[in-house]
């Protein structure tokens, strides 16, 4: 999966410990899911996307082989 959240970040100008702190999480899971290898909850997706004030699908892209 595909996702924006590094460009959205550096729109708003915060650190990846900035996200994870306002998301409480740890700064690993942030760059986890940046780096692709995990794959957020629903629940945290629909919290990144209200922060960045985005949807879901702006966030996130499934890729072919996620099918």
């Amino acid at each position: 999966m595909k996702n924006n959240i590094r460009v959205e970040r550096a729109r708003k100008r915060i650190t990846q410990q900035e996200l994870a702190d306002v998301l409480h999480v740890t700064r690993q899971t942030i760059n986890a899911i940046e780096l692709g290898k995990y794959s957020p909850s629903a629940v945290l997706a629909l919290k990144m996307s209200r922060y960045f004030n985005v949807s879901v699908n702006d966030l996130f892209e499934l890729e072919d082989s996620d099918e």
